[in-house]
């Protein structure tokens, strides 16, 4: 396998040569488009796994991945660019869900193929999309989090806090929605609500302290939407002396998450390999190659798709599901701090 690599300021690119055995496939450019880097799932998970499923699949492909550090107009460029280098198809996780609709109409407009990867692109339909089940994500967090709040004895009528992902980002509607599902489903009352721009932990962190100041000890439990901003408010907790903290919930099974967990600071997290929806974008690209349709397992936003089911993380399966599914090893997450209680849990010896 060959690798170019070009690093610049404001993005990170790479092109990958891909050779070994794979499918015979006519030669093909396909860009990888990735929306921030706030997050490291995409340089750690999300391309490795998309690279790895392609050399098996397409042995002449060349990838163009590319990662707009959260700039939409930087996405549109590495956009307009991969589209000059001769990407035939576009694997899209938009900065911008609104701002993308613009992306797939350019791009059909040239016969070049979107797949929507992890958001969704609402106002124009892409040619297929492939994620987790977001609106199911929501719904999942904030659901376990109600059930262990009522096995807690936490009375009817208790607040929460809702704290909600990136207002420009579709997916991040999909979870709000079915969060919003659960908790109006249960008991217990919203105190506030806050849509975090950019998904920044520093701004959830921001909002929750602000909320901690107003409500005190009326926060019985926060959902929060992912890890980043679960991470910033049990910062924001930590900085007001709260003790015990709230239930607080996350989203993506981030290794900083699964130590929060382990210590019994973050109550809930999910846990999606983005290496599952990684590969069925690569299938799915393949597939298009070939001049075949791929198969829709479901719709979404007049879009053919395929959404998988993701599971919910706690202390209580954090080995089954983490460690003995080796999603994770207790190398990288039980560091010095947690290993104590990593060998309470049984993830060490």
């Amino acid at each position: 396998m060959t690798f170019r690599i070009s690093l610049a300021a404001t993005s990170l690119s790479m092109t990958v040569l891909l050779g070994g055995t794979a499918l015979a496939q006519e030669a093909a450019t396909i860009a990888f488009l990735m929306p921030d880097q706030a997050s490291t799932r995409y340089e750690q998970h999300d391309f490795p796994g998309f690279k790895a499923a392609l050399e098996e699949l397409c042995a002449d492909c060349t990838v163009i991945y590319q990662n707009a550090n959260g700039d939409v107009s930087l996405q549109q460029q590495q956009f307009n660019s991969v589209i000059a280098q001769g990407a035939k198809i576009v694997v899209l996780d938009p900065v911008d869900s609104a701002a993308a609709a613009g992306l797939v109409q350019m791009a059909q407009s040239q016969d070049v193929k979107i797949i929507a990867y992890d958001r969704p692109i609402p106002d124009m339909p892409a040619d297929y999309y492939v994620s987790f089940d977001n609106k199911g994500i929501g719904q999942a967090i904030a659901q376990s989090l109600v059930d262990h709040m009522k096995a807690e004895g936490v009375e009817a009528g208790a607040g929460v806090l809702q704290i909600n992902g990136s207002p420009t980002d579709a997916a991040a509607g999909l979870i709000r929605d079915g969060i919003d599902a659960a908790l109006d489903g249960s008991d217990y009352k919203t105190l506030a609500e806050y849509d975090t721009p950019d998904w920044a932990p520093p701004k959830a962190q921001e909002f929750a302290a602000g909320q901690i100041n107003r409500f005190g000890a009326d926060i019985k439990g926060i959902v929060a939407a992912n890890d980043g901003t679960a991470g910033g408010a049990i910062a924001a907790l930590k900085a007001a002396g709260v003790d015990p903290l709230p239930p607080v919930t996350g989203n993506d099974a981030t290794i900083a998450a699964l130590q929060l967990i382990i210590a019994g600071d973050q109550y809930n997290t999910i846990s999606k390999p983005s290496e599952i929806v990684a590969r069925a974008a690569a299938e799915v690209a393949v597939t298009f190659l070939k001049g075949e349709t791929p198969e829709a397992k479901t719709t979404l936003y007049d879009t053919p798709s395929e959404l998988f089911v993701p599971a919910v993380v706690t202390r209580e399966n954090i080995k089954a599901e983490i460690f003995d599914k080796g999603i994770q090893t207790p190398e990288e997450v039980c560091t010095a701090d947690y290993a104590d209680a990593c060998r309470e849990l049984g993830i060490l010896q």
